[in-house]
């Protein structure tokens, strides 16, 4: 992660943090939350207007949506190409911030619809609504900070180097959010925690968990087989998702549950007191325990139906047994190298196949889990 005091431009940049989220994947998210715009003062801090869809959602369902103001901010040295809006001198470098304010956005030009044409006409005919930062756009900076506290709702993609700090800021500043992230975040200490409390949530999420963006030219020679496809110009992801604190139905959607308990397929973990569960869809609908759960189980939680106790690995729900020396056993050998950490362990009755850890007896570990617990 960047230094606090790195600006946030050039810490994008070194670490690859620009990805422009498509137009529609905004519109399918945001479908689900339009009642909550009514009045509303809308904050994008991480969107320059050449090349951010937040931006041009906004500007072009702004009365649809019944907005108060949008407010956009980019930051100097945003690398950007400007294909869309050709707003400012594209020979200056590196491009300024700029701030855009829209109070209202009408048929400027007759044609009988509010479209990106129109915004565009509102941006270079109205000296107001865009007017350059004093500072480098920083969310961080006092006057984008300032730009927050105006705000109700705040709905962006943010680097996602920055993301607990980035968060952390708009849950200080008490605001609603709805913004794109890593799913990675899910097991950082502070971001965990707003889950475990109800403070923050997952969204609907991108369609069929494929979450598509435009990157900058330079980016493009950087990523593995199967990531950037050079037909569309897109890289896609499989573990990002919208975080958000907006309330949704589908929050309030019970999972259906089907299979029982059984002691035989449902081994206890050696060092936790709970269960463990491989899949979703095979927790058991009459235990009443606490239960070791895949991350995924956050896209369909629903608070009122179950409890988040913990994340294994975490002090949120501690461990019953720890362990002093182990050795690493792969496939049956033993291994020169111990690394590996235990978070969650089945005790097995052999070092078969897979990576297993003698403890004085093997035990095999499972992926990171949360801790649940059945409400009702």
């Amino acid at each position: 992660m960047a230094g606090k005091n790195a600006p946030l431009g050039r810490a994008s940049i070194a670490k690859q943090d620009e990805f422009y989220t498509r137009l529609e994947d905004i519109e399918t998210e945001l479908h689900h939350y339009r009642h909550h715009f009514a009045g509303k003062v809308v904050f994008c801090n991480c969107d320059d207007p050449y090349e951010s869809n937040f931006f041009k959602y906004f500007a072009m369902n702004f009365d649809h949506l019944g907005l108060k103001k949008l407010i956009t901010t980019s930051y100097t040295g945003s690398p950007i190409s400007g294909e869309q809006l050709i707003l400012f001198d594209p020979a200056e470098q590196p491009r300024p911030a700029h701030r855009v304010e829209i109070t209202e956005v009408s048929d400027l030009n007759g044609d009988g619809a509010v479209d990106l044409l129109d915004v565009e006409h509102l941006l270079k005919s109205n000296g107001s609504v865009v007017t350059r930062l004093e500072a480098d756009g920083d969310f961080r900076s006092p006057e984008s900070v300032a730009l927050l506290d105006e705000a109700d709702i705040v709905v962006t993609n943010p680097p996602f180097s920055l993301f607990r700090e980035y968060v952390g800021q708009l849950i200080e500043h008490n605001k609603h959010l709805l913004i794109i992230g890593s799913k990675n975040a899910i097991t950082y200490a502070s971001i965990f925690r707003l889950i475990m409390d109800n403070r923050l949530w997952l969204g609907h999420g991108f369609n069929n968990g494929n979450a598509y963006f435009r990157v900058p030219d330079s980016y493009k020679g950087n990523f593995v087989d199967g990531v950037f496809d050079e037909t569309t110009g897109l890289v896609k992801f499989r573990n990002v998702g919208w975080f958000t604190n907006l309330d949704t139905t589908k929050r309030h959607e019970d999972l259906i549950l089907y299979k029982t308990y059984d002691p035989d397929e449902y081994p206890t973990y050696d060092n936790y007191d709970a269960i463990e569960v491989a899949r979703v869809a095979d927790i058991p609908c009459d235990y009443d325990g606490v239960m070791g759960v895949p991350l995924t189980f956050l896209d369909m939680h629903n608070p009122d139906q179950f409890e988040i106790v913990g994340l294994s690995g975490s002090d949120d729900y501690p461990m019953t047994k720890k362990y002093g020396k182990k050795e690493r056993v792969v496939d049956g050998k033993r291994m020169k190298s111990n690394t590996g950490t235990l978070r969650a362990v089945i005790r097995t009755e052999s070092f078969g196949a897979g990576t297993h850890f003698d403890v004085s007896y093997p035990v095999k570990g499972v992926y990171r889990r949360l801790f649940i617990r059945r409400k009702r």
